[in-house]
């Protein structure tokens, strides 16, 4: 039962009797490229940026045997993962399943993104993981500092704009990001999977148990600063939720909604990759945003606030800054109970843009990154999207 208790918190993993020492083992940290993309045949190359507030990221850029041969690049798309995963989640399938080998096979210069905590963006100038200041962070840092280098990063490199791709927390951190006008200016186009502003009307069981019981705070009381589902005190913790309480013995549909279409004989293989770590502070944020119904900065209360925002209250994201000539495309499904339709027709709303929109009654959260016809049902629309757009651009 504990095992499957491990990844209730990541909205990412999935049901299987596999145990718990599978879960709290090792995980593979060699570079996403020789794990996972070099073994498929695919030319990866490792890049390393450092965030203006002083930390390491690892960006990898993947391209298609065929462009390998010709040298040349397609248009730059960056993928931007979720919550508690990292860049390897595009590509824990097939390449002919995964959207990182898809994107690459149709020519595109594919970029991957992992943000800081990840096991592949361990790293900081002056501090060190064990260290209570290096996980002093949440979601808008990850979208002012660790998404804006990223793109910043790209776009010298590739000399254009580029196509940006994100999914879920990605969503998040990309709503954000694009309200700053240094950012915006260098994305051609955005395309994002479950795409989340507002919270408030998550109605996954799980999580509006784990708010209701201020998880978060139960984490800060043991003296956590980092979330890493590979130890043994969250799993216990996690545990006591459930245990005479509710079932969580289908605990991804407890946490995301029923997810249609992921192949569940790989749980294995994706449980070797994933979770990965994130900040106590992290989840304190998201928190805040299912409590409060708000897209804004982190709450510290109000005497943290005035000094550090100058105000009471923690300035919202405003997503009516938002470029409207910014081309957009979303992807999200009936069956997600994270990124709920209410709350994602309250982003429509209040963009200044009309997205285009996908909508499959069946998808769950999951099943945009891990579907088995994801290429056929979600990633073929989206490439068209992109390819419309490359028409008035310099590719």
């Amino acid at each position: 039962m504990k095992w499957l208790l491990v990844a209730v918190l990541t909205a990412f993993t999935i049901s299987s009797a596999v145990t718990q020492s599978h879960i709290l083992r090792g995980s593979p940290v060699n570079s996403l490229c020789a794990d996972l993309v070099d073994p498929a045949g695919y030319s990866c190359t490792e890049h390393t940026i450092q965030t203006k507030d002083g930390y390491i990221l690892a960006l990898q850029r993947v391209a298609s045997p065929a462009q390998n041969l010709t040298l040349q690049y397609g248009p730059p798309v960056l993928l931007q993962h979720g919550l508690f995963m990292a860049g390897d989640v595009w590509f824990l399938d097939s390449t002919k399943e995964s959207l990182g080998f898809v994107l690459a096979d149709y020519g595109f210069d594919v970029w991957v993104g992992n943000v800081r905590g990840t096991r592949y963006s361990y790293g900081h100038v002056t501090l060190s993981e064990t260290d209570k200041e290096f996980w002093d962070w949440s979601w808008q840092d990850l979208a002012m500092y660790d998404l804006a280098e990223m793109v910043q990063y790209m776009y010298s490199v590739a000399n254009s704009k580029i196509f940006l791709v994100g999914h879920s927390q990605g969503t998040i951190m990309s709503f954000a990001a694009l309200t700053q006008p240094r950012v915006s200016e260098m994305v051609e186009a955005a395309a994002l999977l479950c795409p989340i502003s507002y919270l408030d009307h998550v109605t996954a069981p799980l999580v509006e148990r784990m708010v209701f019981m201020h998880l978060d705070q139960m984490v800060v009381a043991l003296g956590l600063h980092q979330i890493n589902f590979r130890s043994g005190t969250l799993v216990k913790l996690v545990d006591s939720l459930c245990e005479g309480h509710m079932d969580c013995t289908d605990f991804l549909s407890s946490i995301t909604g029923k997810n249609c279409c992921f192949n569940a004989s790989r749980i294995e293989y994706y449980l070797d990759y994933e979770p990965h770590p994130s900040s106590v502070k992290n989840l304190r944020h998201l928190f805040q945003m299912i409590r409060k119904g708000s897209f804004a900065q982190y709450d510290y209360g109000f005497l943290k606030n005035i000094l550090t925002y100058g105000t009471s209250k923690p300035p919202e994201f405003e997503l009516g800054l938002i470029p409207a000539s910014l081309p957009m495309w979303m992807g999200y499904g009936g069956s997600d109970l994270l990124a709920d339709v209410i709350d994602v027709e309250r982003t429509l709303a209040e963009l200044p843009s009309r997205p285009e929109l996908l909508y499959l009654e069946n998808y769950g959260h999951i099943d945009f990154v891990l579907s088995t016809s994801a290429k056929e049902d979600v990633y073929k629309h989206m490439i068209q999207f992109f390819r419309a757009r490359e028409k008035s651009s310099s590719w």
